[in-house]
């Protein structure tokens, strides 16, 4: 498979109520065809979240539209653009990040998460120090994360984004 430049294809989901901004790095070939977060289907995103709210997973691209902004997420990408193998986050080059500022000017933002290693190498490199702004890296809901069990998912994501949700 060849490396191509690619542009994230849609906007960020998030409203005046978000106060967690949890992002990912770059949508993945299927994510990209559905036009919404997190769409390749052995992705846990979709599986922890709900479970930290005692919610059934969504199916529909509403239903996990409602329940981001029911509990006060929200959700972006750190790379707005880059050269990329498929879905492959280890061949990301050439990266061009994505503007926070109309996300975090338009919600109370109190936390910012990166899900996964390469959300947060990005959002490090390229973002933080022009925010003035940390974040704080989540274990992966990737299927390419494997040594963590949707349990050790669900624990970690619940320890780290609840309690910014109170």
């Amino acid at each position: 498979m060849e490396k191509t430049v690619q542009t994230h294809p849609f906007p960020p989901l998030y409203d005046e109520a978000s106060r967690v901004l949890i992002l990912g790095s770059f949508p993945s070939v299927k994510s990209r065809e559905q036009m919404f977060f997190y769409g390749h289907p052995q992705n846990r995103f979709w599986r922890v979240l709900p479970a930290l709210f005692g919610e059934d997973v969504p199916a529909a691209i509403e239903e996990k539209k409602s329940l981001i902004l029911r509990h006060h997420l929200a959700l972006w990408d750190t790379i707005a653009s880059c050269e990329i193998t498929g879905s492959s986050d280890a061949s990301i080059t050439n990266v061009v990040a994505n503007d926070l500022r109309p996300i975090l000017g338009g919600a109370d933002i109190r936390a910012i998460f990166c899900n996964g290693a390469t959300s947060m190498k990005w959002y490090n490199k390229l973002l933080r120090d022009t925010l003035g702004r940390e974040a704080i890296q989540l274990p992966s809901t990737s299927p390419a994360n494997a040594q963590w069990t949707l349990p050790r998912l669900t624990q970690a994501w619940g320890a780290a984004i609840l309690p910014h949700l109170e």
